[in-house]
C-alpha cells in the first residue's frame, strides 16, 4: 500500500517520522478522518465529504498557527490519486494529519514547519451500528475552548477522549458521553450526540465545546429537508439523557450508532429507535451513492 508523505507518494512502510519530531512530543498536530464507501454493484468507491473535511482541516491548522501550502482542491486530488494507487475495493478510512516536522524540543506554535501525511486503512463499523451500544456518562469533563478547542481535531486533545473511552470500557460499556463542567452534555469520546424526544431531534449547540461535526451537520440537513423531522440545537442536561426516547452517536467513524443504555438505564425500550433507524438507513443509502440528490454534491467517485 501507499501513503502520501511530505510531498510525495511512497510505500506505506517508508512513511516514517523521527522520534525527535516536535509534534510527536507535544501533540501539536491536527488530523481528519474521511471515509470512502464501496458500492459493489457499481464497482465504485465513493469518497464522502472530502472537500468539507479538508476545509475543516485548513481551518484547524489556522488555530494551531500552521500554514499548509496546499489548497482544498489539491488535497482532494491527492487523496483520490492515493486511493487509486491503493486500488481499494472495500470501505476505507482516510487519515490526513498535519504536524510540525521539525526535530526540536519546545512546546510552541511558531517558528516550526508544518507538513502533511495521508494514509488509508480498510474500516467497517468503528462502533456497533446494528444492535445499539451501552454508554456511561464519563467522570472526565470535556475540555473547553480556552484549554484546547474541542472544535478542532487536535491530536493532544484526544488524551481527554482516551481517558473517557477507557473508563467506559473498564466499566463494561462501549462508549462514553462527556459533560461540560457546567453539567451540560457535550458529546461522546469521539462522536457528536443526538437525542430524540417527542419525535424531535435535539443536539448540543456548537458553543457546548463540541467538534463542528460534518456528519452532525449532514444529519441535521437530511432530517429537516428529507425526513420531515424537526431539529433543535440546545443544551441537554445529564438527566435528560435518561428520559430520552432515543439516543444516537454520529461521526465519520461512528456513522450513525444507536445508544440503547446510559448509566444502566434503558433508553426507550432498550432497542434502536424508529427515528434513529430511519436516519441511519437513509444515511447509508446516501454514502453508497444510492440517493441522487446527494450523489454529485456529497460524494466523489474514485474510479
Amino acid at each position: 500500500m501507499y501513503a502520501y508523505f511530505e510531498g510525495k507518494f511512497v510505500k506505506e512502510e517508508d512513511a516514517k517520522i523521527s522520534i525527535k519530531t516536535n509534534s510527536f512530543h507535544y501533540g501539536t498536530a491536527v488530523f481528519e478522518g474521511i471515509r470512502a464507501y464501496y458500492n459493489k454493484e457499481e464497482d465504485q468507491l465513493y469518497l464522502l465529504f472530502a472537500k468539507e473535511h479538508y476545509e475543516r482541516l485548513i481551518k484547524n491548522c489556522k488555530i494551531l498557527n500552521m500554514k499548509l501550502n496546499l489548497s482544498v482542491d489539491k488535497l482532494v486530488d491527492i487523496t483520490l490519486e492515493l486511493l487509486r494507487k491503493c486500488n481499494w475495493k472495500q470501505d476505507v478510512y482516510i487519515r490526513p494529519i498535519v504536524y510540525f516536522k521539525d526535530l526540536a524540543i519546545s512546546p510552541k506554535l511558531i517558528g516550526y514547519t508544518p507538513e502533511i501525511a495521508i494514509y488509508t486503512i480498510p474500516l467497517g463499523d468503528y462502533i456497533d451500528t446494528s444492535n445499539g451500544i451501552k454508554c456511561i456518562v464519563s467522570s472526565y469533563f470535556r475540555i473547553n475552548d480556552n484549554m484546547i478547542p474541542a472544535r478542532a481535531k487536535v491530536c493532544g486533545a484526544y488524551v481527554n477522549s482516551a481517558f473517557a473511552k477507557t473508563e467506559a470500557l473498564m466499566r463494561g460499556a462501549d462508549e462514553a458521553i462527556m459533560l461540560n463542567p457546567d453539567g451540560t452534555v457535550a458529546e461522546g469520546s469521539a462522536e457528536n450526540i443526538f437525542i430524540v424526544r417527542n419525535e424531535n431531534l435535539i443536539t448540543p449547540p456548537l458553543s457546548a465545546n463540541i467538534l463542528e461535526g460534518i456528519t452532525r451537520q449532514a444529519i441535521i440537513k437530511i432530517a429537516q429537508e428529507d425526513l420531515n423531522i424537526k431539529v433543535f440545537e440546545r443544551d441537554i442536561l445529564r438527566s435528560e439523557l435518561y428520559v430520552s426516547d432515543e439516543i444516537f452517536l454520529c461521526g465519520t467513524g461512528a456513522q450513525v450508532s444507536p445508544v440503547v443504555e446510559v448509566d444502566g438505564r434503558k433508553i426507550g425500550d432498550g432497542k434502536p429507535g424508529k427515528i434513529t433507524k430511519k436516519i441511519q438507513d437513509y444515511y447509508f443509502k446516501i454514502v453508497r451513492g444510492k440517493v441522487e440528490k446527494y450523489k454529485n454534491s456529497w460524494l466523489i467517485p474514485v474510479y
